[in-house]
């Protein structure tokens, strides 16, 4: 996988990663911010108007006045707002929109309908308004209690406050984050990918050419100097290729110099133990000839000839004497055979060096001229 690929997939992750995070993060911040505000809003609203039910309270202990009564149709207007349970002090229901429940007692009401929260309970005896969620609908439970006199809670007003109008605003919120998030991701990413593109990987691939172009003979990498860790880079390769065409050259001179002295010394053998009239020949492991004592015929000094341009493939008798000495290294192999229309002798032999040097020595000597020695 290349390396852009493999950033982009990498640069995706942790944005994704980042922007789930900060979702979140913000969705949380947005709840309590908007939650909060819908909370203390209808904290403030009953405020302003709780002058009216005080007196109102003080005035007629049992039934609500015309002045409470506008209140509760002020408050009953707001869709916020599911319901309104109105109590005087004494715990007697004051306003219901169920009309059948106003007068009884706090606790009756509780065994008739049921209440989900403790609310009520909390805001008055601590005489501050207290705030409780429904477990299962999406309510807010807040009672208020109603204050006259300093600190003495003569009614409490609980209204059931529906969490949509927030939610709605959450969510728009929420959308406007994740719009902004993959806005910041795409700005933030193109630089960073032209940088890399351009910067990073443009010089690799031009690197990776100039090595393609790097043969054994020529070890220079021509690329254009860079002073950061891809010129570095470079410098470290084009140092490694110096020192291979000096190990190359090295073993270059040592391989000429003993081919060299191989030449000389299997010269040397020919001329001293290869009796005159008779025609030897020198081949490697892969049957080319590396010398002979008699013309090879070739049209340049470093031209090879195998050993099947000497033999002719139709002699399968000197063939098969040659195939046997090269299958048992250190014996000697010979048969009377027919070699350029003379009847000669075949001895053949092979001789390995050290390592996987294999040398196979074939000499040809006319029958005549071993009858004349006899």
């Amino acid at each position: 996988m290349k390396i852009s690929v493999k950033w982009i997939i990498c640069f995706l992750v942790v944005g994704i990663y980042v922007m789930a995070l900060g979702g979140v993060f913000y969705y949380n911040l947005f709840r309590w911010t908007f939650e909060e505000k819908l909370k203390q809003d209808m904290i403030e609203m009953v405020r302003i108007k709780s002058p009216d039910l005080i007196k109102g309270i003080l005035r007629q202990k049992q039934y609500p006045t015309i002045e409470e009564g506008d209140v509760m149709n002020w408050l009953g207007g707001d869709k916020r707002i599911a319901d309104i349970l109105y109590l005087n002090g004494n715990g007697f229901i004051r306003w219901h929109k169920q009309g059948q429940l106003i007068g009884i007692h706090y606790e009756e009401y509780v065994k008739q309908v049921g209440v989900e929260t403790d609310a009520i309970d909390q805001a008055y005896q601590s005489g501050q308004p207290k705030v409780r969620s429904f477990k299962k609908d999406p309510f807010f439970d807040i009672a208020i209690p109603l204050k006259a006199k300093g600190e003495v809670v003569i009614g409490i007003l609980n209204l059931q406050v529906s969490k949509e109008s927030s939610s709605k605003i959450i969510g728009s919120a929420m959308n406007k984050y994740v719009l902004g998030a993959i806005g910041v991701l795409i700005l933030l990413g193109l630089p960073l990918w032209i940088y890399l593109r351009f910067f990073i990987v443009a010089p690799i691939i031009s690197l990776r050419d100039c090595i393609d172009s790097i043969s054994t003979k020529s070890f220079d990498i021509k690329f254009a100097a860079r002073k950061d860790e891809i010129g570095e880079l470079a410098d470290a390769i084009g140092g490694l290729l110096g020192k291979v065409r000096l190990e190359l050259d090295a073993v270059t001179d040592r391989e000429r110099q003993r081919q060299s002295d191989e030449e000389l010394w299997w010269k040397a053998v020919l001329s001293t133990a290869v009796a005159d009239g008779s025609q030897a020949i020198v081949v490697d492991e892969d049957n080319n000839v590396l010398f002979a004592n008699f013309d090879l015929d070739l049209d340049r000094p470093d031209q090879k000839k195998h050993l099947l341009d000497i033999i002719d493939s139709q002699q399968q008798d000197v063939l098969r004497i040659i195939g046997m000495a090269m299958d048992t290294p250190r014996q000697i192999m010979q048969n009377d055979v027919m070699f350029k229309g003379i009847e000669c002798r075949v001895r053949a032999i092979q001789v390995q060096a050290e390592g996987n040097i294999k040398r196979t020595l074939v000499l040809f000597t006319p029958l005549k001229r071993l009858a004349q020695q006899v």
